[in-house]
């Protein structure tokens, strides 16, 4: 049997339809691989029928523009053009009228083309948008397969253009975002009094990871810092940001236009976590007027542990009988009790004492030092060093524990994972730039966070798109 395929186009003005033939198919007897429409037919159709469809809006619009809109007097045609416009059912070779401009009013040039001034963008809304959405989530190479896969795309996209169309959305992105200034918090305590009652506390969480950097100049290559976080209210939802710090103008900015986005009033406790690094405890400060910045105990406890398996591994010392791998283990956890505690100078003097102990066993004087004793040495000094200078973030973080309230990070090694890692590090053998892989992470934290779509909606107000769902990034 055969079937046809028809558009049939009505006018307003109620002239004889037209009707365009989109595609013919031809079935035998019924097989189960030939029950209804293939992917190629399917894709024949779209095509066509959006062929037909915009050829005929272009017309329409063409006609419309071929008056002048002061005194109503025809225009004169200057020629035809081809411009071309990718959709998300194919390229399309759209013929346009170069008009002349009226002299009834001045005008900066003598002629335009109304569809190429309408049509300012070569690539349809919808279509950057499922560009963008796919290549923030995988390789711009597998974007391209995906999308040529399910759609008549096939050898009309590439991953370049990909790449370029998503910097331009993140660009536009960042010019959207207000400047960067020392001092982010609003109002005065009067204000804030007046303001309702705030929601339970924000936690906040960052922590860095690092990229592969490109450079053309050279075969290798280094690494640059990128930071990620994620912020988590009391009902549980939560929302993940990240930069290049290197390549960011307005990294605090962006921390504070998040935390707004989840509802955040200046009368609002906000709970920041980080490991330390002074770099990422900076973007923090001067973002809300009751917050409080605590040390991750995940950060204290890891280096702990690792200081514990090293001192498994000391033998006893003959010439200092008291001195052996079970009581050092106990000399740590008497430091982790303490720091649990939040007793910082409790926890410093028993480090310094443990110093002692380790210096004692790679001192030459009571033989070969073994190698796990200047690991631990080494170790210590370091502990020291990042306990001192944290100290005033060390908060007592049993009776925060038991009270409810958090003492640890965990979570932003998931939002790491999420934002940086399943995109640049994992299984990934590209090599980025600051700005490309700065621009990517903007457009992947919308899509994480939902965002994306509402984005749209904003700069396209009569584009329409589908329910969106959750993303759970295990297999990107």
């Amino acid at each position: 049997m055969k079937f046809k395929v028809q558009i049939v186009i009505e006018s307003e003005s109620g002239e004889t339809p037209l009707i365009h033939e989109v595609a013919q198919i031809e079935r035998a007897n019924l097989q189960p691989d030939n029950l209804g429409l293939n992917i190629a037919e399917a894709k024949q159709i779209l095509h066509n029928t959006q062929r037909h469809i915009a050829f005929q809006q272009v017309a329409e619009y063409s006609k419309q523009q071929e008056f002048c809109p002061d005194c109503n007097k025809k225009l004169l045609h200057k020629d035809k053009r081809t411009i071309v416009h990718r959709t998300l059912f194919g390229k399309l070779q759209l013929s346009c009228t170069r008009l002349f401009n009226c002299e009834c009013t001045e005008h900066i040039t003598r002629t335009f083309n109304p569809v190429a001034n309408l049509l300012k963008e070569r690539t349809s809304p919808e279509l950057l948008y499922l560009e963008s959405k796919y290549a923030s989530l995988m390789s711009y190479g597998l974007s391209v397969k995906v999308l040529s896969e399910i759609l008549p795309l096939e050898g009309e996209i590439n991953a370049a253009s990909i790449r370029n169309n998503l910097h331009t959305l993140g660009t536009r992105l960042e010019s959207e975002l207000l400047p960067e200034t020392t001092a982010l918090i609003e109002g005065c305590q009067s204000d804030w009094e007046s303001l309702p009652k705030p929601d339970l506390p924000l936690v906040v969480g960052m922590d860095g990871g690092y990229v592969r950097f490109y450079d053309r100049k050279s075969s290798k290559s280094g690494y640059f810092q990128v930071i990620a976080g994620k912020s988590i209210k009391a009902d549980g939802t939560s929302k993940s940001f990240g930069m290049v710090p290197s390549y960011d103008t307005k990294p605090r900015r962006r921390i504070f236009e998040v935390l707004k986005s989840q509802g955040m009033q200046m009368n609002q406790q906000v709970t920041f976590l980080s490991d330390g690094e002074s770099s990422i405890r900076e973007l923090q400060y001067y973002l809300n007027p009751n917050a409080e910045y605590i040390l991750d105990w995940f950060h204290i406890t890891m280096r702990i542990t690792v200081m514990t398996q090293i001192a498994k591994g000391i033998t006893k010392i003959i010439d200092k009988p008291a001195i052996d791998s079970e009581s050092i283990q106990e000399d740590l956890k008497s430091i982790k009790w303490s720091l649990w505690h939040g007793n910082v100078f409790k926890a410093l003097s028993k480090i310094e004492d443990l110093i002692c102990v380790a210096y004692t066993l790679t001192d030459l004087e009571y033989g070969q030092p073994s190698l796990e004793a200047k690991k631990l040495d080494s170790y210590l000094q370091d502990f020291k060093t990042y306990i001192d200078n944290n100290g005033q973030y060390i908060p007592n973080y049993g009776d925060r524990y038991y009270n409810g309230e958090p003492i640890s990070s965990s979570f932003v090694e998931s939002a790491v994972n999420q934002v940086i890692s399943k995109r640049f590090v994992k299984k990934q053998q590209m090599r980025w730039t600051p700005k490309g892989a700065h621009l990517l992470i903007q457009v992947r934290t919308r899509v994480l966070n939902s965002d994306w779509a509402e984005k749209f909606r904003s700069w396209y107000p009569g584009l329409t798109l589908g329910r969106q769902q959750e993303f759970t990034l295990q297999a990107t």
